[in-house]
């Protein structure tokens, strides 16, 4: 019998794209694309379980083993700091992650003596800035960043970018690229070893839908 491959998810639109591909290989999603009150779900022909959480419980559930496998934002990959293996890079639920504030805002740091920064990722905001050999206040917000600046709280913001248009109607600007952001396929490190060949399969199936949707999408 064929080992069981459990596959972590995060609901929402990260989930419905995995599923596209996954039914691209194959793979029968009918029933985690219509979970009802389930919290696990299956596809039996393939001895693959599904379980949907939320998306910084991922990198939890793969870490933890519970899951051989989860797809998850780089950017609560990042936070999470778990030691997972990053198989792939599915290329969907593209952005950026930046600091942002107002044009003149690292001028303040003369003024303030110590320079803040509010952010949804304390722990990307703090390494980032150790790299640079700065020392920084955090100040965790978890509802609209882009407040922290306009309000006075914080100096510049760390979020996710994508249009930009809400950086924009509050008179504030990228100031730097911190990393891109897109879904990653990531991989239990002890479950690479036990279920190898599994494991691999689902992971060489992703990557060649992947290659064939972004190989599609450069021809038209």
């Amino acid at each position: 019998m064929q080992d069981v491959i459990t596959l972590a998810l995060a609901k929402g639109r990260l989930a419905e794209k995995t599923f596209t591909l996954l039914e691209r290989m194959g793979i029968d999603c009918s029933e985690p694309r219509n979970p009802g009150r389930q919290l696990v779900l299956w596809d039996r022909a393939s001895n693959i379980r599904f379980i949907l959480v939320k998306p910084s419980d991922v990198p939890t559930y793969v870490d933890h083993g519970v899951a051989d496998l989860g797809v998850v934002g780089k950017d609560t990959l990042l936070e999470s700091g778990r030691p997972l293996y990053e198989v792939l890079d599915l290329t969907f639920g593209r952005c950026r992650m930046c600091i942002a504030g107002y044009p003149d805002s690292h001028n303040s740091q003369v003024t303030r003596a110590t320079f803040r920064v509010a952010t949804k990722y304390p722990h990307v905001a703090r390494s980032y800035y150790d790299g640079k050999g700065q020392t920084i206040e955090i100040i965790e917000l978890h509802g609209s960043v882009e407040l922290g600046p306009v309000i006075g709280l914080s100096d510049v913001i760390l979020d996710i970018v994508e249009s930009g248009s809400t950086l924009r109607a509050n008179g504030l600007t990228v100031l730097e690229d911190v990393c891109d952001v897109s879904a990653r396929l990531v991989c239990n490190r002890v479950s690479m070893k036990t279920k190898r060949e599994r494991v691999r399969w689902l992971i060489d199936g992703l990557t060649r839908e992947v290659a064939r949707l972004t190989e599609a999408a450069d021809e038209r």
